[in-house]
């Protein structure tokens, strides 16, 4: 017998529900309060629950699925088009509803409690690194205003604000300098709380085996190893490695019509923090490979296409590479890599 489909638009206190009678073919609607849903699955047959990938989704598809139903999280740009006339949480749950049963969707893996908190730790070092880098430029500008010049980058700001502090006190009132004295501490701080986080995915890359093993490929250290693993969930998500690569946004963009089709930039999609990480990594693995001309086909690539287009393809080929690695158990193997596998 065919499973129930049932669509939850979750929310903090109240959550709508939309699924059709399969006995009777009634749509149903149905408002349940945050402590009543579990209560109110717990009586039902097992059933297929879609929602959206939002806040507390992955949270509530695990309880779910230790209730024996199976769960599927939805993109929530996959919802937006399904969405008809108001936006209204019974109209959100009928577009989720819709949406889940469209073929060829493609559902996010539900992620783990330990790579939930792998993720957070990375989402908590890049809200540290922006504030690092705020009290910082305020300081560079509050100095700049007299005539105290101070270099780019947080360790070329250590290396001269000892210098500048002299000059500063030579120059500026008591308070001031006082002031910018605090303003050092405060980053001083923050970068502290930073080292601490990364210490805490270090000792998270000892105690992973899949993190360790894509660790040894080039361009890829601990915040990409750990983003990587936490954020893919499970491999068999994805059916290749082209579909995680593209998850990600790192495929071509496809315009056509008429039988023509045309190849624009990558599509950009996905998991931005994810790709930059390797997009950084592909920068630093061609310059230590264009420094050891070690990868022949990469020197022919550079010599054949701009250099902002050779980053995007070699991304793109650690995505896919990584992705084989987890989904295979394999370990890395330099000989392996060419250019007709991009």
């Amino acid at each position: 017998m065919k499973r129930n489909v049932i669509a939850i638009d979750i929310a903090k206190k109240v959550f709508q529900l939309h699924w059709v009678d399969q006995a009777t073919g009634a749509i149903e609607r149905l408002q349940l309060k945050r402590a009543q849903l579990l209560e109110w699955f717990c009586q039902r047959p097992i059933a297929l629950v879609i929602m959206e990938a939002c806040g507390g989704a992955h949270e509530w598809a695990r309880q779910l699925e230790r209730l024996g139903h199976t769960v599927r999280l939805l993109p929530p740009k996959a919802v937006r088009p399904f969405v008809q006339r108001h936006k209204t949480d019974a109209a959100d749950a009928q577009a989720i509803w819709t949406a889940g049963q469209q073929p060829g969707m493609h559902f996010v893996p539900v992620k783990t409690e330990d790579q939930q908190a792998i993720l957070a730790l990375h989402r908590i070092r890049s809200q540290l690194m922006k504030m690092r880098i705020m009290q910082s430029n305020e300081l560079r500008g509050v100095l700049y205003e007299f005539g105290i010049v101070l270099p780019e980058g947080h360790s070329a700001l250590l290396s001269a604000w000892p210098g500048a502090l002299l000059e500063a006190q030579r120059r500026l009132p008591t308070i001031a300098v006082d002031s910018l004295v605090e303003q050092r501490k405060r980053i001083a701080g923050l970068q502290g709380d930073i080292v601490a986080v990364e210490r805490r995915l270090v000792q998270h890359l000892r105690e992973n085996p899949a993190c360790q093993a894509i660790a040894t490929v080039p361009g890829v250290g601990v915040l990409t190893a750990t983003a990587i693993v936490a954020t893919m969930g499970s491999p068999a998500a994805f059916d290749n490695a082209r579909q995680f690569a593209a998850w990600l946004g790192l495929t071509p963009r496809q315009r056509g019509t008429g039988g023509r089709i045309r190849q624009l930039g990558i599509s950009k999609r996905g998991d931005v923090y994810v790709r930059t990480l390797l997009m950084h990594g592909a920068r630093a693995a061609i310059l230590k490979a264009h420094a050891h001309r070690s990868w022949p086909w990469l020197e022919s690539l550079l010599q054949r296409r701009p250099y902002n287009v050779v980053v995007a393809a070699v991304a793109n080929k650690l995505a896919r590479t990584l992705w084989a690695m987890l989904s295979r158990g394999q370990s890395w193997r330099p000989q392996g890599w060419c250019l007709q596998s991009i």
